[in-house]
């Protein structure tokens, strides 16, 4: 910056001040800064400015899996509402790992960002280190809980996402059996679980739950094997299937199409699916999947409002706040 100064003839105070906040200067001055911007082509080094400053313009995401279209979606919102509120948002994918977790949480602490906003591994995830961070940089949790960590949490209502679509199906058909993964990348089964049972319970059925061996981020090809076998096996009890999730849905739909089974509501049909999210994907499998939609831009706009709630020194880690679930109805179910 001393070097730019220089160059363009203008006061490195005056620079900084541009850097800081363009509309700060008259108007001429901006001009000539830009003029000489274009020329030398320069720019800040923004890890060196955050160095100097008590609070920076970097707000840190970080999701557990960004391949998958669900994460990409809560991303893309999470981003437009940062960029809204005069923040550079910083985007990680931790891929599942834990040592990836670890790593993205280092960056952003060298960063020194204003906040961050982090969609935990949950199971795989290291507490301890998670703890430390929160401790140290405004965080707040989405989409996955962590129930060991005393920190701000913006979700869904996992418990009426089933409890919803449980009634439904029940209402226009068999009631549902339940397909799980044996070991659930995610937290959130675990409650879309219990969320059932309690529902088949009040309904007065018995709960069937199926678990698909493998544990991991490849739901559809999990799902689609280990959907076959429990198919094949007759180990679903009712003509009707609750998948836990979208991309468990998406498999078992596949697993369904190459044993020659009919899936959908239609009279000729052998066997109702529904999921859980409406993943962005979901609207165009074949036939349309029948689900529970995330409210994705509250959970998205609220999660940002927290953070900038805690970044302006605002009493936030006691927050919880979930949201529920509204009722998709298609022709898979």
């Amino acid at each position: 910056m001393e070097e730019f100064a220089a160059v363009s003839g203008i006061s490195r105070p005056t620079v900084s001040k541009y850097f800081n906040d363009p509309d700060s200067v008259r108007l001429s001055t901006r001009k000539k800064i830009e003029a000489a911007l274009e020329r030398y082509e320069y720019r800040p080094n923004i890890f060196a400015v955050n160095q100097n400053r008590k609070l920076t313009k970097t707000i840190g995401i970080v999701v557990p899996y960004l391949a998958d279209p669900f994460f990409g979606e809560l991303a893309r919102n999470l981003e437009f509402y940062c960029v809204e509120a005069g923040f550079r948002p910083r985007l990680f994918s931790s891929q599942g790992q834990q040592d990836l977790e670890n790593e993205a949480l280092s960056s952003l602490q060298a960063l020194k960002p204003a906040g961050v906003l982090l969609a935990p591994l949950g199971r795989k995830s290291d507490i301890s280190a998670i703890e430390k961070f929160c401790q140290n940089v405004p965080t707040v949790l989405f989409d996955s809980n962590l129930p060991d960590v005393r920190q701000a949490y913006i979700g869904s209502n996992n418990s009426q996402f089933a409890d919803l679509i449980v009634e439904y199906l029940c209402e226009t058909g068999e009631p549902p059996c339940f397909f799980e993964m044996k070991t659930p990348a995610n937290p959130n089964a675990n409650r879309r679980r219990q969320g059932y049972v309690q529902a088949m319970e009040r309904l007065g059925h018995e709960p069937c739950i199926v678990q698909a061996e493998g544990e991991g981020w490849d739901f559809e090809e999990i799902s689609r094997r280990e959907g076959a076998r429990a198919l094949q096996a007759k180990q679903f009890k009712t003509s009707t299937v609750l998948c836990s999730n979208d991309r468990m849905a998406i498999g078992l739909l596949t697993a369904c199409y190459e044993l020659n089974l009919g899936a959908g509501r239609g009279v000729n049909d052998d066997i109702r699916i529904a999921g859980q999210d409406n993943h962005p994907f979901s609207r165009y499998t074949c036939p349309p999947l029948t689900t529970v939609s995330q409210d994705y831009e509250a959970i998205s706009k609220n999660a940002v409002n927290l953070l900038l709630y805690a970044i302006n020194g605002g009493a936030y880690r006691q927050e919880s706040q979930l949201y529920d679930g509204k009722l998709i109805i298609r022709q898979s179910a």
